[in-house]
């Protein structure tokens, strides 16, 4: 369907829709709180023992029998207010379009013009954003200031200049991008501190460069440490008492840009620089997703939040009342010309609470060399959560197939040229665990690639687990972006804060192989697909990134992916 900017037909749908939000939210509001005094984060218990503040009980009785009595006291008056949103969803359109006013030059890649190739960035994340009191059941808390941490952790990478070294060597080649270096440290946003604001991409700490520059150092070998490099205070994004000085810049003295198997990758503590399209999962949040559509949409013109259903649906659509919405969120650089959003019907338990489901979005890219237009597919999911619940998910990705297969066939142009055809999210299944052996084994991994697959249950040896393990996300192993990165890259270390796969039921896990490398659950994806692209255009994964910008923000690993195109003409 045609993008508008507004979830409803007219300005009368759309101004009983906030009456109704008026008369709704405060007893949600005062529900929402009832819960999240009762249950607190392992962060705010240490805290409290730190503090030697034994006043806990106090504050739960006192708290929830204030709550408890303003939530009573609003409840009448949410239940008409519920009355009047119910009906409006029937003339919902499944998500609110955000456009902002930027010139042409930064809408369009001018690399098919100029060069007739042209590289890609996307990257995915779940960043569980649900209401406060359901988010601490995940050992997560204060949604609001984590919304706005978030944000400016992603603002601050996505608009650096994309750097490349290149350097000369007897012992390397290579080229290195660091990702993790380069730019300079500041401040790890905390649940305390979030008010300061994320730099413009046109500030100073960028320097003012061109989005992607090429830096050319002769005679250095990235294993030995240059003396000229200075150190950079670091702060922790959760105490205070673990401040020091931080080492040169990782990716320039000893990591850099692995390669195995033709596959460039890193751990970084960045979001890859000049992501173009940067996928989330789990915004249910509305305010929350409203505050990463004002912190992002300088850098991302296109932004399409609160998407999915409400209420009772179609019985094609969804079987079940939503509470909330998908969860996922998309932000572009590129005009967003065609969107569509389907829901699951099969979902169960809690997670038929929420419309999940798939949006698939056709993006304005801009003209090749023959002044033809170019545009690329982007497909965002989020799947059944349960663990021994593969049949649906399969049952899931066989729509999504057929929903993507469906979306491009009515919105192709035969004088047009695709440049790129992607699928990411998150998956709820691995490649590892034996529970998950369905979905490993479904045919929409020979459709579209996985760079960090090698086969059915079988990964890559330098891939890592994406799923955290929520009692732990405070320890000082994980809980900055540098100590996550350390963590990831040790393997006695990972197996204490990655998730290890799934047993398959009644059977004992005999997990890794003999040779094989522990990696744990990975279940945030970004594939592609060569397929259904223009006959002219060759792909090439430039880098895949595995990101610890957001510890202690979030329970999940985001991935990051970047593809080189090239358009024979």
């Amino acid at each position: 369907m045609a993008v508008e900017t507004s979830p409803f037909p007219n300005r009368c749908a759309a101004g009983l829709h906030v009456a109704a939000w008026v008369l709704i939210l405060p007893c949600f509001w005062f529900l929402d709180r009832l819960i999240a005094v009762c249950k607190s984060t392992t962060l705010e218990q240490t805290q409290r023992l730190e503090e030697g503040c034994y006043l806990r009980p106090l504050k739960v009785v006192f708290g929830s029998i204030t709550f408890s009595i303003l939530f009573l006291l609003t409840a009448p008056v949410a239940l008409l207010g519920f009355l009047l949103w119910v009906p409006l969803q029937a003339w919902r359109r499944p998500f609110c379009y955000h456009r902002e006013a930027t010139s042409l030059q930064c809408e369009t890649h001018m690399g098919f013009e100029l060069e007739g190739k042209a590289s890609f960035c996307f990257a995915s994340a779940n960043l569980c954003l649900l209401p406060d009191s359901l988010a601490r059941f995940n050992n997560l808390g204060h949604t609001q200031r984590r919304a706005l941490a978030i944000g400016e952790c992603i603002a601050m990478s996505v608009g650096r200049p994309n750097i490349r070294i290149f350097i000369d060597s007897p012992s390397s080649c290579s080229t290195v991008s660091p990702s993790d270096s380069i730019v300079p440290t500041v401040n790890s946003p905390s649940y305390s501190a979030t008010d300061g604001q994320a730099p413009s991409p046109d500030s100073d700490v960028f320097g003012g460069k061109a989005r992607n520059e090429v830096v050319h150092t002769p005679g250095r070998d990235t294993k030995e440490p240059s003396a000229e490099v200075p150190s950079i205070q670091h702060n922790s994004n959760q105490n205070s008492n673990q401040q020091g000085q931080c080492s040169a810049p990782r990716a320039l003295l000893s990591q850099g840009l692995g390669q195995q198997e033709d596959v460039p990758w890193e751990v970084s503590t960045f979001f890859p620089a000049n992501v173009d399209i940067l996928c989330l999962e789990e915004v249910f949040d509305k305010r929350a997703a409203q505050k990463l559509t004002r912190v992002l949409s300088p850098l991302f013109g296109h932004i399409l939040y609160d998407i999915g259903g409400y209420a009772c649906q179609p019985p094609c659509s969804c079987s079940t009342f939503k509470f909330f919405n998908s969860g996922l969120f998309l932000a572009s650089r590129f005009p967003i010309q065609e969107a569509q959003y389907h829901c699951f019907p099969n979902s169960r338990g809690e997670d038929a609470l929420a419309a999940k489901g798939l949006l698939a979005a056709k993006v304005v890219i801009g003209k090749n060399q023959k002044q033809r237009k170019v545009v690329g597919y982007f497909n965002c999911i989020h799947l059944h959560a349960p663990e021994g619940e593969g049949e649906i998910r399969c049952e899931q990705l066989n729509m999504v197939t057929k929903w993507i297969g469906d979306f491009q066939a009515a919105n192709r142009q035969p004088d047009e040229e695709v440049a790129f055809d992607v699928l990411c999210g998150d998956f709820n299944f691995d490649n590892c665990s034996p529970d998950d052996t369905l979905e490993q084994n479904h045919c929409l991994f020979e459709e579209y690639k996985d760079p960090c697959r090698a086969g059915p249950g079988k990964e890559k040896p330098w891939v890592i687990g994406t799923l955290l393990e929520q009692p732990t996300l405070y320890d000082e192993c994980v809980n900055t972006p540098e100590n996550l990165q350390r963590t990831l890259e040790s393997e006695m270390l990972r197996k204490r804060y990655i998730c290890p796969p799934v047993p398959a039921t009644g059977s004992p896990l005999v997990y890794p192989e003999t040779d094989q490398p522990w990696i744990g659950r990975r279940i945030d994806y970004i594939l592609f697909r060569e397929t259904s692209i223009s006959k002219h255009c060759r792909t090439e994964v430039e880098e895949v990134s595995f990101i610890t910008q957001l510890a202690g923000l979030t329970d999940h690993i985001p991935v990051g992916l970047r593809l080189n195109v090239t358009m024979d003409l």
